[in-house]
């Protein structure tokens, strides 16, 4: 047997032996993407080909921390119901022992090829890294063809997460990286046949430029054009907090701009946080058939209490966001629900008009774990508006203040902790609720908060308080369960 049948056996063996204690967590999410055992990361390989979406992912079903990790690939049709699919990569080969790490995928003469970042360490624990190339003919088997990319001059081996596109006749890599001084950056390569690349130069970051001393690691970077400019998303390490910005220990972010094809050169403006929650992390974007750019996100952050979660206790831990579609809106990305996340919606809306005036409101039939709101045309006349989630999650605005805040009780110590932005008023909220997970849209995907919590299994309530008068419209819908 080989090395990968023994890896795709024993994954499998995982899945089987914990299955009872994974689905017995009242904490299991009804239609987020999960691993079916173990740890799940970064989005990889997000892509429609032949009309079907898929969503590869970093994968490590023998426990609940990092390691050597896999391709798990979950596959659909319509970014609703998903068939979890064989194991798209193990870390069976030399240049891939210790992980077959994040990368992403691209169509090329009718086959799938998928680019991922080869992890190598020896007992010392110095790595070295390779950017690989595996193609598929039906997108679920690949056929490995080893590294297309070694490290470069000027970088230290944390060089990885290659994001592959077409441009211009030609071939476009982009890598997160640390130059040998220590700083982030995002590498540029040009291919003309996606095996034989060309190292360009420092695309951004890199001790030159606005993002010359911008933390010390740039991770996942994807360059896509949108609106008419180009985005760099990427997600940086190293950044010191800024008042309400970059609270969590790793960012993930953008900057909008022009990127020159032919001379590698991208000019672009200031940086901003995708998403101001607790939870977001390592995004990746592709293009459908539609012409939308769609996004996920891993909804975690890297080395921050992962351990905590009390889904450890039943073998799984992570998830992914919903997919969310970006738009370019005065130079500023909105990120809002896919439109086919309304399959979702069971049963009738329950639709009611709230005028709230120093109270806390409940309203019937306005409560559950799996359950979609939305609050329209909102108007605080004076001080704050609030809505609590399970007792242990809350969202607040406050009008003298303009700042928009999401609460939640910490699963590490039960201490209430916060995140931020300003809003300069509060018009709308799109929130999709999920046992233990929510994700809070502000004013049509303007701001984003992305959280996991952790609410009494049993305590399936939502609250609506005002300091002073509030009217709104309220939406709600019972969301059915997918996985």
């Amino acid at each position: 047997m080989s090395k990968d049948q023994e890896l795709r056996r024993a994954a499998f063996e995982e899945v089987e032996k914990h299955q009872d204690l994974v689905e017995a967590d009242p904490y299991r999410l009804h239609y987020h993407i999960m691993p079916p055992v173990g740890l799940l990361n970064d989005p990889n390989g997000w892509i429609q080909w032949n009309g079907t979406y898929h969503l590869f992912y970093q994968w490590m079903p023998f426990k609940t921390g990092h390691g050597a990790k896999f391709w798990g690939h979950y596959s659909s049709e319509d970014l609703v119901n998903w068939t979890h699919e064989d194991i798209a990569l193990t870390p069976s080969e030399w240049f891939e022992k210790n992980g077959c790490y994040s990368g992403s995928a691209i169509e090329h003469n009718g086959e799938l090829y998928a680019f991922y970042t080869g992890n190598v360490k020896d007992e010392k624990g110095n790595r070295e890294s390779y950017q690989c190339l595996a193609v598929s003919e039906d997108g679920i088997h690949f056929d490995k063809k080893g590294p297309v990319v070694h490290l470069p001059e000027g970088y230290t081996a944390h060089f990885r997460d290659p994001k592959v596109w077409k441009q211009d006749g030609s071939y476009f890599m982009v890598v997160g990286a640390q130059t040998e001084d220590l700083k982030g950056a995002v590498a540029l390569l040009q291919s003309e046949d996606l095996h034989e690349w060309t190292h360009v130069g420092v695309l951004a970051g890199g001790g030159e430029g606005p993002l010359g001393d911008f933390g010390y690691m740039f991770e996942c970077p994807d360059l896509f054009n949108l609106g008419g400019e180009d985005v760099l998303v990427f997600s940086p390490q190293g950044l010191d907090s800024e008042g309400m910005k970059y609270q969590n220990v790793y960012q993930a972010g953008y900057v909008v701009g022009a990127f020159d094809s032919q001379n590698g050169r991208y000019e672009h403006r200031a940086f901003y946080e995708l998403d101001h929650g607790f939870d977001f992390y390592a995004p990746q974007t592709t293009e459908d058939e539609h012409g939308r750019r769609i996004l996920f996100g891993w909804m975690s952050v890297p080395d921050q209490d992962e351990q905590n979660h009390p889904t450890v206790n039943h073998h799984w831990l992570h998830n992914m966001t919903l997919p969310r579609e970006m738009k370019l809106v005065d130079g500023r990305v909105y990120q809002t629900p896919v439109s086919e996340l309304e399959e979702l919606r069971e049963d009738s809306v329950v639709e009611r008009r709230l005028e709230l005036d120093h109270e806390t409101h409940e309203v019937e039939g306005v409560n559950g774990k799996a359950v979609e709101l939305k609050l329209e045309d909102i108007n605080i006349y004076e001080g704050w508006f609030a809505l609590e989630i399970g007792g242990s999650a809350r969202l607040v605005y406050s009008s003298e203040q303009r700042i928009f805040t999401m609460e939640r009780e910490s699963y590490v110590d039960g201490v209430v902790e916060k995140r931020q932005t300003e809003v300069a008023s509060l018009n709308d909220l799109h929130i999709f609720i999920d046992t233990s997970s929510v994700e809070v849209f502000v004013n049509g995907g303007a701001h984003v908060f992305t959280a996991r919590f952790y609410p009494a299994p049993n305590n399936e309530s939502i609250q609506f308080t005002a300091s002073d008068k509030t009217t709104l419209t309220l939406k709600k819908w019972d969301l059915r369960k997918v996985f």
